[in-house]
């Protein structure tokens, strides 16, 4: 099973981290990210970047989607990075997510990742069976 913690921050936990050296706070996700690997349970993993203009969100509430500056407006709402687990079960993902080292204010959103399994009624689906074919490649396209 696949699991993607999400981390979130509020405004407690960026004035928190504002106290800490920065280098303590990568040295503590770095051991975290080298348990997942040892464990051999990480996938992927990613922290975003804090250049909001960079960032932008698509709306498609209308019938032509619109692209506005910056991600939403809400400190709590901010999606600050990314871990993609395999694990043997939703226990196992609760185990690693509560082991993470943030702090308070911050919180890991974990949600399930879902796989083929999940649309077995839709086997014979065209794009599903392309799907598997594009997982192949990226799989090859990163091995190199």
């Amino acid at each position: 099973m696949k699991f993607m913690l999400i981390m979130r921050s509020t405004a407690e936990a960026k004035a928190a981290y504002e106290n800490v050296d920065f280098e303590q706070i990568i040295n503590a996700m770095g051991a975290y990210n080298e348990e997942l690997m040892k464990a051999g349970v990480l996938l992927a993993g990613e922290g975003l970047a804090d250049d909001l203009a960079e960032a932008f969100v698509v709306d498609f509430a209308s019938e032509t989607p619109i692209v506005t500056d910056g991600p939403y407006g809400e400190v709590h709402e901010l999606f600050n990075g990314f871990w993609i687990l395999e694990v043997a079960s939703k226990e196992e993902a609760v185990q690693w997510a509560t082991r993470c080292p943030l702090g308070p204010g911050s919180k890991l959103e974990v949600r399930r990742v879902t796989d083929m399994s999940d649309f077995a009624d839709f086997a014979d689906n065209e794009f599903l069976q392309k799907e598997e074919g594009w997982r192949d490649e990226q799989q090859a396209r990163q091995a190199k």
